[in-house]
């Protein structure tokens, strides 16, 4: 899994849950395809994780797997083709708009961000004259996280005291300035949600329009990805959707989590809302050429190493808002986690004579640090077997 999963791991890791309803009946292809991505996501669903989807697509071929539940109280299934929320996926996105500007040359990814934001990345030895775009999207800026400052009660109260919260751009940027850089800029790799924030912002300075305007524009409607939107500050999960359920601290219940904790979920870093099958095409698409020119898809996946201590498997490495890990079988795949307060989406895409797009979704997260890691090794798992035997 890419390392964002520190979305939520940093503010309450998880526990094993009780396997509480029956699995639910999967969807998609007859045969092996269907049963295999099923045996997937019940091994996933018998970690703990109360509902499990997942969509993979080869060629005109689809298959859906559904296992657990997608509401604690009614035991209904997860829902088919459902609303889900990506977190940071939405960096992907983001990353795609700022290298489309690049390929129209109305901003360079040597700019620095002083040249687009004056004076909004200063203080405790931060400095935006010394960070460029491309090292925003890369997570080598060494710019700190602001998330940490926009939880000031990481506990069930905590979420629900906070969670309509509205925090604009600016005042997350300086929740962040208030701490110094994680080291000077690119010279190490850090993740941090303020990056992103960031480019949003820069976005909107080059082109006078807010990030989500250009994403809507630039991506959503020439794909046609009808699914997906940039809420804002709207907490609502559109219909159909799974509940989601956070876990706060070992032992504790779990707290539906459904609306969305705006302070970290209503910008640029990890605001969007999508559909499988909708992010299963945004990805297939852009590593197809149809969103960037070759110089700059390239440069996008120019990677560098993810350090392990981030939480991602031996081998993956971070592009400009994308990332790619090894399979077991060989090759890779590329794509951009997303985690928040109960879930968890992966999507990954292969490349080659026989691409396969998967999103595979978690809809809860536990509270202590064993389980979690047990449940993101469950998701990088079934990764891997789906995509290996695709």
């Amino acid at each position: 899994m890419p390392s964002n999963l520190r979305r939520t791991a940093a503010l309450c890791a998880a526990a094993l849950l009780a396997t509480l309803v029956p699995p639910a009946a999967s969807a998609g292809a007859a045969g092996r395809p269907a049963a295999s991505l099923r045996q997937a996501t019940d091994a996933l669903h018998a970690t703990g994780v109360t509902g499990v989807s997942a969509r993979l697509e080869t060629g005109r071929t689809v298959t859906t797997a559904r296992s657990g539940t997608g509401d604690l109280q009614t035991g209904r299934p997860v829902p088919r083709d459902a609303y889900i929320r990506i977190g940071s996926t939405t960096k992907t996105f983001v990353a795609t708009v700022v290298l489309q500007l690049a390929d129209e040359r109305r901003l360079s990814l040597d700019d620095t961000v002083e040249r687009w934001l004056p004076g909004v990345v200063r203080g405790q030895g931060n400095d935006g004259r010394r960070v460029t775009l491309r090292q925003l999207l890369q997570h080598t800026s060494g710019v700190p996280d602001y998330t940490g400052d926009a939880l000031p009660d990481p506990t069930a109260a905590g979420y629900h005291e906070h969670r309509l919260t509205a925090y604009s751009s600016l005042r997350r940027v300086r929740l962040a300035m208030g701490h110094p850089p994680a080291f000077g800029p690119g010279t190490g790799w850090q993740y941090s949600n303020t990056n992103y924030v960031l480019a949003g912002l820069v976005i909107e300075a080059v082109t006078g329009r807010s990030w989500e305007r250009e994403v809507r524009s630039r991506i959503l409607r020439p794909l046609r990805l009808t699914g997906t939107t940039a809420p804002g500050d709207d907490p609502r999960l559109p219909h159909p959707h799974a509940r989601n359920y956070q876990q706060f601290g070992p032992g504790e219940p779990l707290t539906d989590t459904t609306p969305a904790y705006l302070p970290f979920d209503g910008d640029a870093d990890g605001a969007m809302i999508s559909t499988a099958a909708d992010t299963n095409r945004f990805f297939t698409a852009l590593l197809g050429g149809e969103l960037l020119s070759p110089a700059r898809l390239a440069e996008m996946r120019r990677t560098v190493p993810e350090p392990e201590e981030h939480g991602s498997p031996p081998g993956t490495r971070y592009g400009l808002g994308i990332s790619w890990t090894p399979l077991s079988c060989g090759g890779g795949y590329w794509g951009h986690s997303g985690s928040g307060f109960g879930y968890l989406v992966a999507p990954a895409v292969t490349e080659g004579a026989r691409p396969a797009a998967l999103t595979v979704t978690a809809h809860s997260r536990p509270g202590d640090q064993e389980t979690a890691e047990l449940q993101n090794k469950g998701v990088g798992d079934l990764v891997d077997h789906a995509l290996c035997t695709a």
